[in-house]
């Protein structure tokens, strides 16, 4: 535990020296909470149990999307460079447990999600007059630390097979940017076809935009737990975590 918090500190030092690790990882998804909210903020959408305010929808949905760009593009991006040069050979040579280093950087990675988070939520709350649910609180935690699990295990899956730093933003981004599109992160829920929705229920991001979304339904009068979206989440991450396991590399590749 020494270990890990000792490198967990390091690992925050370094994201807060590194302007476009921050810009990119934690004002990114703060832009476009302001973007949305200025051009859509104030329109009526129908969600379940009533109608409310688009800016009600993009709070948990930008949440989503800073925990998917935190934990799994600034992670299998950041494990991707710092394998090509050669950090992870290094680091892999001292008497560091390799566990430890990458349960830091993950660790980090979640905090980094977590900050800008509460960072939306409370401009929903000072700027937009979004009402925090109190009820429906423990809900969306949970499903906030699911999904940073989730998604880190993948980030570190994609890391793991995927190709050379150089092509590695490219790479990820072709994954993300049509993902969020398609599941409710941009566009409220029941404007994209039935055939889109099919689709984007295979993968994780819309479970996670899901639960976080009746987690934070003011009109939710039950515990705000969406246990089919949670289960979801579980299973992705679970598989993520197998194939990081099995195909992870210190190694720079060729």
């Amino acid at each position: 535990m020494r270990l890990l918090l000792h490198q967990a500190g390091y690992e925050w030092k370094a994201f807060w020296r590194n302007p476009p690790a921050v810009f990119f990882g934690g004002i990114f998804p703060l832009i476009f909470f302001v973007i949305f909210n200025l051009l859509f903020g104030n329109e009526e959408i129908r969600i379940p149990g009533g109608v409310a305010r688009a800016s009600t929808f993009y709070v948990p949905a930008i949440a989503a999307m800073s925990i998917v760009n935190s934990c799994f593009t600034g992670l299998a991006t950041g494990a991707a460079i710092s394998r090509d040069r050669g950090v992870l050979k290094r680091v892999r040579g001292t008497p560091l447990p390799a566990s430890t280093y990458l349960a830091a950087r993950v660790l980090v990675v979640s905090l980094v999600a977590v900050c800008m988070v509460g960072i939306v939520v409370a401009a929903g709350a000072l700027f937009s007059g979004v009402s925090v649910p109190t009820n429906t609180m423990p809900a969306f935690i949970v499903t906030l630390v699911l999904g940073a699990a989730c998604f880190a295990s993948l980030g570190l899956a994609v890391a793991a097979i995927g190709p050379n730093a150089d092509a590695a933003p490219a790479v990820i981004n072709a994954i993300v940017l049509p993902l969020l599109f398609i599941s409710d992160i941009f566009i409220s829920p029941g404007r994209a076809p039935a055939w889109l929705t099919t689709v984007a229920d295979i993968f994780p991001i819309r479970h996670l935009s899901s639960a976080l979304q009746t987690a934070f339904n003011p009109f939710e009068t039950g515990l705000g737990f969406e246990a089919a979206d949670l289960l979801v989440l579980a299973l992705w991450g679970i598989g993520g975590a197998l194939v990081a396991w099995r195909y992870f590399s210190w190694e720079p590749r060729s």
